[in-house]
This record gives structure tokens, C-alpha cells and sequence, in this order.
């Protein structure tokens, strides 16, 4: 016998039945996985807009400004006071294009919450980020909203569907009750580093760009820092919605905004007890006359600051 026939004498037969039934078994528990029920009755499509100026399904690691105005977006956002006359208690219904409704199981959770609300009013001086709470019906989500001054106010709408896993957006207006503000800011930062102070807070915001500013089309980086007014005092900031600091810009329009959070090597990081620094990244499509708003928790208390700023052409 040669030493072929030697080798293929010794080598155990083949469980050809056993390899087909643990073939057949992962077949059929891959099929099990894509069929069990995920918690929403959604699929993909529902979240889709075909055609020219829809608009698309984001990618959080490439934060930019969303024209969500102009974009034909594939959910529906409508806003109506449900409260008594002056309590500006609101409810907002959450539908896809289609007409079906969105509650909390079809969304998912991002950043602590299911949907986040980002409420501007016409002079861009009163920004507030609210978290709704599932209504009684289907579809429909309620807050409250104190704004700080009567006028039109725009309700950027923020959520990630669970079908799909990536952010979409959509948009209503009301108009809360009283005066409107005053015109919007003039104010621009002309500086390399921009200041805005609040309380006993200084902040600070350092754009990347070449000439210290911010060019359109061009992506630039943004160093955001907290330090205290006395020298030396440490800086009690906290995390919110998952992060040490979020920042969020809008136009002068209101046609859409920017929601950036920390680069991913700063999100689980500790900053520094005494001046801490966060650093964002962030193109803008179009020149004109913006403001970040920057959100952080000092103490438990909860800071705005805004920062004017001009994106050259």
C-alpha cells in the first residue's frame, strides 16, 4: 500500500449529515434573528423621500449643518397647545410621510433621550433644548416650553429611527404668546478666540481655520474651553445628555442647524478639573451671519452661551 493510500486510510470519514445539520441550523437561526420583532412596526422605507432635494438620513461621525427647511424630509412634525391659556404646554405629533405614527419604540435612544427638541425663536437670543415625553395617543409627544419672549418659534425635531439607525430631522413653527425680541444680533466675533461669559463662567470658542475663521464649504475644527473668573477656582462641569459640552448652530434664517458633540477621544474622557477643553468639528455649506449656542451643566445647573460669528464665503 503506498504512503498515499496509508494517509487517506487514516483519516476519519466525513460526517456529511452531521455538517448539514449544523449548516441547516445556523441557516435557520440567522432567519429567526431577521424576523423577530424589533419593538417597532417601521421599516426603512417608511423613512424614506425619493426624488431631488429629500433629505438624507445623516452620518453622525460627519457633523454638519442639515438644511432642514429646504429638504423635503420623510417624517412629519405638527405643534399645538395643549395646556391652559398661558402655560405653553405643548403637543407635538411625530408621523412619517405616509401618515404613521412615531412613538418611543420606533426611535431610538440617543444621547439619554428618544427625541431631542431644539426651540429657537426669530432674533436667534432665545435657544432652549427640550426632551418631550410619550402622549396619551400614538404619535404624539408632550413638553413644555417657557420661552423667553413671545414671536415665532422654530422646533428642530432630532431623532434617530430604529429601522434605519441613522438621524433624521424635521421642523414646526408656533408662535408663543407676548412681545416678539428684538432684531437679531449684529455682533459678529472678529477675534481669533471668541468670548461670551455667564455668571462666573468664562467660555471660550477657538476656530480652526486658516485665517481664524470659519470658510464655507471648508471643514474646520472648534476648541471650546471653561475656566472661572477667579483664577485658579475649579470648574464644577458636568455631563449632560452623555457629553461634557454640546454645541448647536443655527443661520440667520433658521433654515436648518449644526448639533455637534466632542470628537469620539474627548466623549470619554475627563477634562480638566481647572480649564476644561472639548474639541468639535464642523462644516457649514453657506457664507452669512450664524450663532452657536454652546450647552453645559455647571453644578447642576444647566448654561447657555452664544456665540455671533460670520462663515465667509
Amino acid at each position: 500500500m503506498s504512503a498515499r493510500d496509508e494517509t487517506s486510510a487514516d483519516r476519519p470519514p466525513v460526517n456529511w449529515r452531521g455538517a448539514a445539520w449544523i449548516t441547516g441550523a445556523a441557516l435557520a437561526l440567522y432567519v429567526a434573528f431577521r424576523i423577530l420583532p424589533t419593538g417597532t412596526n417601521l421599516h426603512h422605507l417608511d423613512f424614506r423621500v425619493e426624488g431631488k432635494g429629500a433629505l438624507e438620513m445623516c452620518d453622525p461621525s460627519r457633523p454638519q449643518f442639515i438644511p432642514v427647511v429646504a429638504a423635503r424630509s420623510p417624517v412629519l412634525v405638527t405643534l399645538e397647545r395643549s395646556g391652559p391659556t398661558g402655560a405653553n404646554t405643548l403637543t407635538l405629533k411625530l408621523a412619517t410621510a405616509g401618515g404613521k405614527p412615531i412613538g418611543p419604540e420606533d426611535l431610538l435612544t440617543v444621547h439619554t433621550r428618544k427625541l431631542h427638541l431644539l426651540a429657537v425663536d426669530e432674533t436667534l437670543t432665545d435657544y432652549q433644548h427640550l426632551h418631550p415625553e410619550p402622549g396619551e395617543r400614538a404619535g404624539e409627544w408632550r413638553f413644555t416650553h417657557v420661552p423667553a419672549h413671545g414671536g415665532v418659534y422654530r422646533v428642530f425635531a432630532d431623532f434617530t429611527p430604529a429601522a434605519t439607525g441613522r438621524g433624521l430631522y424635521a421642523f414646526s413653527d408656533y408662535t408663543a404668546p407676548g412681545a416678539a425680541g428684538g432684531a437679531v444680533s449684529a455682533r459678529t466675533e472678529t477675534t481669533a478666540v471668541w468670548t461670551a461669559r455667564h455668571g462666573d463662567w468664562e467660555f471660550t470658542v477657538v476656530p480652526g481655520g486658516a485665517d481664524g475663521g470659519i470658510r464655507a464649504g471648508q471643514p474646520t475644527s472648534l476648541r471650546f474651553a471653561v475656566r472661572a473668573m477667579k483664577e485658579g477656582d475649579p470648574v464644577p462641569l458636568e455631563p449632560v445628555m452623555d457629553a461634557y459640552a454640546h454645541l448647536v448652530a443655527f443661520d440667520a434664517g433658521r433654515t436648518g442647524f449644526a448639533h455637534l458633540h466632542p470628537r469620539l477621544e474627548d466623549q470619554g474622557k475627563v477634562p480638566d478639573a481647572k480649564r476644561p477643553e472639548l474639541n468639535f468639528d464642523l462644516m457649514i455649506p453657506q457664507p452669512g451671519p450664524y450663532v452657536i449656542w454652546a450647552q453645559v451643566q455647571l453644578a447642576s445647573e444647566p448654561v447657555f452661551v452664544p456665540f455671533w460669528f460670520e462663515v465667509k464665503p
